[in-house]
């Protein structure tokens, strides 16, 4: 197997120093096994930490002990505008203009607060449009908002799946069927990617497509933000919610993120949730009885944020900024193409990619479907892959996740993990 291997080997390491972006590698901290850096390749489940997350944390756990409560105004980053700080930052990331972004809440609390303003049925117009097998959260959450107005998930949830025996749904079937239902949607809630197939959906022909029924349109970026190249402005959703933990290496359970058109940017009779750090600043303090939003995303904030969490997310955007998107989206295709092209050479019915092949179809992530007797021993090929110093994620039953972010993976991390997979194949 060894001598097999030499040659893709040796090519990942020619790859790796024709890499515009390799130093980024340098900027975060790898778990180690054995005395060496694993081959991290669960970016998509957790991001690694970034090396200046601890400084910038620490900076603020100073200002924190040296002035107390007058850090809101008086810290060397004072907390009060801080968010403000990532604004623009985001802003980039996900296509957006300023006042379109914050950075607040987790990921499921942002789509119930966009679920009150922009899922509004009425009369005939009542359905919610979603892919089969989207991340469960989010499917509650849409359960239970139906609830809220008295509807049935039976009634008004309309979910689109694959054909029989296809892994991947036909993006003419998602348009289709918002088609179909046009009359009757409400709204149209596509996540950007599919947690578990790591398929990418067409995401302004949906937006489109929605928009021309009369429907509002939402996107769950959850394994979209930081890995695919959004354009959400132009795009033209309504609103956009993801998180920060995965791609964004923002660290475990960090703050989300939100988008909201800005079409929506000054009408305040929009319903929403309120709370008192949406509220106009310049009166905030002031704590008059009537709420009056601010201008744009911002105004759906409901509390201040967590300085912590903030200042941890800011060392990833930071790097974000640096390498920009259009050159981690060119790398990411390239390292997963590379990595789909030695998963060829394993041997035949080991596992089946779920992941669509076309580039413009997927992220930085394959879905490999274990088959034959393996079907039922994918927990335990995890955990054997970990021991080897690999590590990648498992979902029930029966398929592995494998995400080469592109900010730290490099080529030779994607040749180690097909020749670790290849060796416990053979074995098998």
């Amino acid at each position: 197997m060894d001598s097999a291997w030499k040659e893709p080997l040796a090519e990942a390491e020619r790859l790796d120093a024709l890499d515009p972006l390799r130093g980024f590698r340098d900027e975060f901290l790898f778990p180690v096994s054995g005395g060496q850096s694993v081959v991290y390749l669960a970016g998509n489940s957790l991001g690694l930490q970034p090396r200046q997350a601890r400084s910038y944390v620490e900076h603020e756990l100073e200002d924190w002990a040296r002035l107390g409560v007058d850090g809101h105004l008086e810290a060397r980053n004072p907390w009060l505008p801080y968010h403000e700080l990532l604004t623009g930052q985001v802003a980039r990331l996900v296509g957006a203009r300023p006042e379109e972004v914050v950075v607040m809440n987790t990921l499921t609390v942002n789509l119930h607060l966009m679920l009150v303003s922009f899922f509004r049925p009425s009369g005939d117009r009542f359905k919610i449009l979603m892919e089969a097998g989207a991340f469960p959260s989010d499917r509650y959450a849409v359960a239970s908002q139906l609830r809220l107005h008295g509807l049935r998930s039976e009634d008004a949830l309309v979910e689109v799946a694959p054909r029989p025996g296809e892994s991947a749904i036909r993006d003419g079937d998602l348009l289709e069927a918002i088609e179909r239902h046009g009359p009757s949607l409400a709204l149209v809630l596509i996540g950007s990617v599919n947690y578990l197939t790591g398929q990418a959906f067409d995401l302004p022909a949906i937006a489109s497509a929605a928009r021309r029924q009369g429907a509002k349109v939402g996107f769950d970026l959850a394994h979209g933000a930081g890995n695919l190249l959004l354009s959400l402005h132009d795009t033209g959703p309504d609103f956009a919610v993801w998180c920060s933990y995965k791609y964004l290496n923002g660290g475990p359970g960090s703050l989300g993120g939100c988008f909201v058109h800005e079409r929506h940017a000054n009408t305040p009779d929009i319903p929403r949730f309120e709370g008192w750090w949406g509220h106009d600043k310049e009166s905030r303090f002031q704590m008059v009885p009537d709420f009056r939003p601010l201008a744009g995303a911002e105004g759906w904030q409901l509390s201040n944020p967590p300085i912590l969490q903030l200042a941890a997310l800011r060392a990833s955007l930071e790097l974000f900024d640096r390498a920009t998107m259009q050159e981690l989206r060119r790398k990411s295709e390239k390292l997963t193409g590379y990595l789909e092209s030695l998963l060829a050479h394993l041997p035949e019915g080991f596992c089946r990619i779920l992941t669509p092949g076309e580039p413009q179809r997927r992220g930085a992530q394959l879905s490999l479907r274990l088959l034959g007797r393996l079907r039922g021993d994918g927990r335990d090929l995890t955990r054997r892959l970990r021991e080897a110093g690999v590590v990648c994620d498992f979902r029930e039953p029966d398929v592995i996740r494998v995400a080469p972010a592109p900010l730290y993976c490099g080529f030779q991390d994607v040749a180690l993990f097909a020749r670790t997979l290849d060796g416990h194949a053979r074995a098998s």
